[in-house]
Formats: structure tokens, sequence, C-alpha cells
């Protein structure tokens, strides 16, 4: 399964001047910089973790329509379904209908579950919503905190090293939280 951004997020789940003052800087020099650190971390926590931390619209492309009907949407928290396209073997795209869909968004991974087709039907597109919510304040105050002692310990060693050296490092407690929001499955 392979799974794409169409609809990136609108903002980072920190506002620009919380993280100056986390930073203890005064001016706004570095905010691009700063913008830049925020975002890598967001993507690399999202990421370790299959979060979605600012509402993103998301599209899972599956090869070929499952045998039970059932597709585990690896990411959360899922708000909902957009649409799904189902393709038939000559390639013709079919859109599904919401009736012939359910979507558990309670268990995680969320599953979506697709009545059985009711001809021969190949890969399929699932598009979803997912996210804490639209605005920083929607998100979990421990990740937002672990996004911004991640983006200080780069911010401080960002000098360090050349930019084709310089280390992908996290910090203890960016990965403390990391690992109580991590997926774990057998």
């Amino acid at each position: 399964m392979t799974i794409t951004v169409v609809t990136p997020p609108a903002v980072e789940p920190v506002a620009l001047a919380d993280l100056r003052q986390f930073l203890r800087l005064s001016g706004t020099g570095d905010d691009a910089l700063l913008c830049g650190l925020l975002k890598a971390a967001r993507e690399t926590l999202e990421a370790l973790t299959g979060l979605v931390l600012i509402k993103q619209r998301l599209r899972f492309y599956i090869d070929r329509w499952p045998s039970d009907g059932l597709i585990r949407i690896d990411r959360y928290p899922v708000q909902s379904v957009a649409c799904v396209t189902a393709y038939e073997p000559d390639g013709v795209p079919v859109i599904l209908p919401a009736a012939e869909m359910h979507l558990e968004t309670a268990t995680r991974p969320a599953r979506l579950h697709l009545q059985s087709p009711a001809h021969g039907l190949g890969g399929l597109e699932v598009d979803v919503i997912a996210g804490f919510g639209e605005m920083g304040v929607d998100v979990p105050d421990a990740l937002k905190h672990a996004l911004m002692t991640l983006v200080a310990h780069w911010y401080e060693f960002r000098a360090t090293f050349g930019p084709a050296d310089h280390p992908a490092s996290l910090t203890p407690a960016f990965e403390r939280v990391v690992n109580l929001w991590r997926r774990v499955s057998l």
C-alpha cells in the first residue's frame, strides 16, 4: 500500500510565536529556518508513529480488492472517508457509493469495510481525511512539546555539521513521546 498526501496541513501544530518563546528567541531573523525545522519535525513524528497531527487528505493506493473486504487505514486518527475509487480491469474508474462502505474509527488502525464487488474490480484508491483537527489546539500537548524539543535540538546544533553530514538525531524526550504513540503490532 502506497500513501500520498493529497491536501497537506494548512498550519503546523505549533505556532511560530510559541516556538520562538520556547526557544527564548526575541527576533524574527530565523523564522524561515524555524518553519522548515518544524515541518521536518512534524513529518518525522508522523512517519515514526503513523499519526496525522493536523487535518490532511491522504490517498491510499491498494493493488487489489481485499478478499475479506476490509482495508486497514494505517494512519491515526481518521475522521472520514472522502471517496473510494475502484478500477475496472481495463482501467476505467468506478466511484463507490457511500452506502457500500462502513468506516470504523474507534480502532487503531481504522477499518474500512467494503461490500464485495458485483464484478471483478482491480486496484483501489481510498481518500481519507485524517488528523486530530484543523488547528494546533486540537493536537495533544505532549506531541506539541515533543516537536518543540526536537526543533530546539536541531536548531541548537545547526552549525555543528555541514548539510550533508548533519545527523538526523532525535532527543530522548522526543523518543519517549514517540514510543507512547507508536502503534505496535504482531
